[in-house]
């Protein structure tokens, strides 16, 4: 027998003692009822962001002469505001607006973040400890405080709006990317890349980097539904898309003026928030103790 042969023996071997990768459909039973319902959820809204008409025959923008505040019925299921408006089309329609403010918020926090923590944890010295006082005085300022005072420079608007939630979230993505780069620079096999003769940089873009991006993901998915929350409350306090935009903040704005008499102006877009938002924080849970 040649060693060829040998060596194929050797790596079927290898191969058969390999445990047995379940198929999906095993994975997707293993998947825990709170964690399926989240991902649901985050699929049902994304699904509202592309292909609305689908949903709603009603428009988003448009009311019906006569139907003013109708409360919830087989018609209108989550019944019409004070312009005859459905309201249910208006939270399918405002999904595009509070989630594309979301998506532009995370990536504006986790591209600057986790280039400045990148750099601070690579580098370190002077660099590293100039990063860092920067990100402590950011995170030394309040968060609506910091985004107000960003929105007063840019202008009112979703995407103003989202930038500006987004540079809050840098110090954040800033410190945890900064701490788990310091802890895979520190492991053996980067050491012994660098021993082998590795380049920093190509060290740093096949080590370093893939193994530090679990937990910045995992916040970047948690900072998405923290971004909605904001979006949707600098929506309320008028500073987010002007009406008749059915962004979310805002229609839960539109609807306190009626609470006593239409309560679910108010309570319906509350609570399509409020579960996005807690969906979004389960399966960045998830990402989190996976990759532990």
């Amino acid at each position: 027998m040649t060693s060829r042969e040998t060596g194929e023996d050797d790596l079927a071997l290898i191969v058969e003692a390999l445990p047995a990768r379940p198929p999906w459909t095993a994975r997707l039973k293993r998947l825990s009822p709170s964690l399926a319902l989240s991902c649901l959820v985050i699929a049902l809204v994304f699904t509202w962001t592309l292909l609305p008409q689908l949903f709603t025959g009603y428009s988003g923008t448009e009311g019906v002469p006569g139907e003013q505040l109708q409360p919830p019925s087989a018609e209108h299921v989550l019944g019409t505001d004070g312009l005859g408006r459905d309201l249910y089309a208006r939270i399918v329609y405002g999904a595009r607006y509070s989630l594309s403010g979301a998506f532009v918020a995370v990536a504006v926090g986790l591209l600057f973040g986790t280039l400045l923590g990148l750099i601070a944890g690579s580098r370190g010295g002077w660099l590293e400890a100039l990063i860092m006082r920067l990100v402590d005085s950011l995170l030394a300022v309040p968060s609506l405080l910091l985004s107000l005072s960003i929105i007063v420079l840019l202008g009112f608007g979703t995407i103003n709006v989202a930038i500006a939630v987004g540079a809050v979230s840098v110090a954040r993505f800033a410190r945890l990317a900064r701490s788990e780069v310091v802890r895979v620079r520190r492991s053996d096999y980067v050491e012994a890349a660098f021993g082998s003769g590795g380049t920093f940089w190509a060290v740093l873009r096949r080590h370093v980097l893939p193994n530090s991006l679990t937990s910045v993901i995992a916040l970047a998915a948690l900072q998405f539904g923290s971004a909605i929350l904001a979006i949707s409350t600098l929506g309320f306090l008028g500073y987010g898309a002007p009406p008749p935009t059915p962004e979310w903040g805002l229609l839960i704005a539109e609807g306190r003026n009626y609470l006593s008499r239409a309560w679910w102006l108010t309570a319906a877009p509350g609570l399509v928030v409020v579960l996005v938002v807690l969906a979004a924080d389960r399966i960045s849970k998830s990402i989190q103790r996976s990759g532990a």
